[in-house]
């Protein structure tokens, strides 16, 4: 195989989702489509690379001459709570949903022994920050449910504990489990289950 073909699907390959032969059907595709495929993505590319960046207040994504983001700076949003999420992808997933309209706060992860990620290298002291400087009422925190992200969600509950003060101390939920959308009970695993029915609300 030659050799620019081979590190276009090794590089290929690297991205989530795309595995070995996956990312040999993409590279074809673009080499054989250029001016349809190639060209455009190179275009892209370079676009996003040299556009997009972190907003320094939320940390999600946003373009370089728009800082603070427009989810930040949106007047209509409600400023006093704040929905914390794992990575800048989950800030799109939910505002997607159309629930939830406050202001949002990526960690950069989540805590893992195995990763070497301890707390020092989420922006966990950034959120502590902006409790005390915005008059932040309550942290909704939006994390995975494995084991790694319970233990992000019980560090933080600890950490934002009578924070700022044993007075006035933030308010911190978490979203409810339960079922999957059109989804049924034959199909739930036991936890999801366990957790469905301890967090049960009203019919």
């Amino acid at each position: 195989m030659i050799e620019p073909l081979e590190n276009l699907m090794r590089t290929l390959a690297k991205l989530p989702g795309l595995g070995q032969r996956s990312a040999g059907r993409a590279a074809l595709a673009l080499l054989r489509e250029q001016e349809r495929l190639l060209v455009p993505l190179v275009s892209s590319l370079t676009n996003a690379r040299d556009t997009v960046t972190y907003c320094p207040q939320c940390g999600a994504f946003t373009q370089k001459n728009q800082i603070p983001c427009s989810l930040c700076s949106n007047p209509s949003r409600s400023s006093d709570i704040i929905c914390v999420v794992e990575e800048p992808a989950d800030v799109l997933t939910v505002d997607a949903s159309g629930a939830f309209k406050g202001k949002y706060h990526v960690l950069g992860g989540k805590l893992s022994p195995v990763k070497h990620v301890g707390p020092e290298k989420l922006r966990i002291s950034e959120l502590k920050d902006r409790i005390a400087r915005e008059n932040i009422a309550e942290i909704l925190l939006a994390l995975s449910t494995d084991m790694e992200g319970d233990a992000t969600v019980g560090y933080i509950v600890e950490t934002l504990r009578n924070f700022p003060s044993p007075s006035n101390a933030v308010k911190v939920t978490r979203l409810a489990f339960g079922l999957p959308a059109d989804s049924g009970v034959a199909y739930s695993d036991p936890l999801t289950l366990k957790r469905a029915i301890l967090h049960r609300c009203d019919a």
